[in-house]
């Protein structure tokens, strides 16, 4: 049994407003997002595959990765796809100290090279979901804008057949959704099979996929 939900709530939705689960809207449009980034192999694919459908996404890095591989990470931004900010070392907000989050999470911003969203904000979305309300106030303070999400893939769960994931995804799926998927080695078996079908999936239907 999952321990996650795929889709989000609308009453959790509703209780934390102050985090951007969706976006409101009535057109065909889907903000796929890719966390764990950037790293050799996967973030590649991934960026090969969104241009097939001339897709746009939102990449959530990790500082470290980036500084490991700045050359992948600037491949993001050749391909003008948004970025946003996920710690330096993937913190979980509920396990570590605010001042000590804070300043990880400045510690990435350092290796973002200012960017923003399409729509000039910094993003941040914090790992496994899990931040304090004091965290966020500081970080809203400081310019973010917190992006969490409305369906959750489970590509990361190596319990999770590919079949199941691609259809727990396709199904939850809806105008304006924020669908999280990851570009990392424990992602990629379920990552390879879904997001093409998706893409392919929603295509057909008319949607487009856009940045945050």
């Amino acid at each position: 049994m999952r321990s996650y939900l795929v889709k989000t709530p609308r009453l959790v939705q509703k209780f934390f407003s102050n985090y951007a689960w969706r976006i409101k809207t009535d057109n065909k449009e889907i903000y796929l997002t890719f966390d764990d980034g950037p790293v050799p192999d996967f973030t590649p694919w991934v960026l090969e595959t969104l241009e097939k459908y001339k897709a746009k996404a939102t990449f959530f890095c990790v500082g470290e990765n980036i500084k490991k591989h700045p050359q992948i990470y600037q491949q993001i931004k050749d391909h003008n796809h948004s970025i946003g900010n996920h710690t330096f070392n993937h913190l979980q907000g509920w396990k570590t100290p605010t001042n000590k989050y804070v300043k990880n999470i400045l510690k990435a911003e350092s290796y973002l090279y200012d960017a923003k969203s399409r729509h000039g904000e910094k993003l941040f979305r914090p790992p496994h979901g899990r931040i304090r309300p004091l965290q966020a106030k500081i970080l809203r303070k400081k310019g973010y804008k917190i992006i969490m999400w409305d369906v959750l893939s489970g590509d990361f769960d190596q319990k999770l057949s590919k079949k199941s994931c691609l259809e727990y995804t396709i199904k939850h799926i809806s105008n304006g959704s924020i669908v999280v998927f990851h570009d990392s080695h424990k992602s990629f078996k379920n990552l390879d099979y879904v997001l093409p079908k998706v893409l392919e999936h929603f295509t057909q239907k008319g949607y487009v996929f856009k940045s945050l």
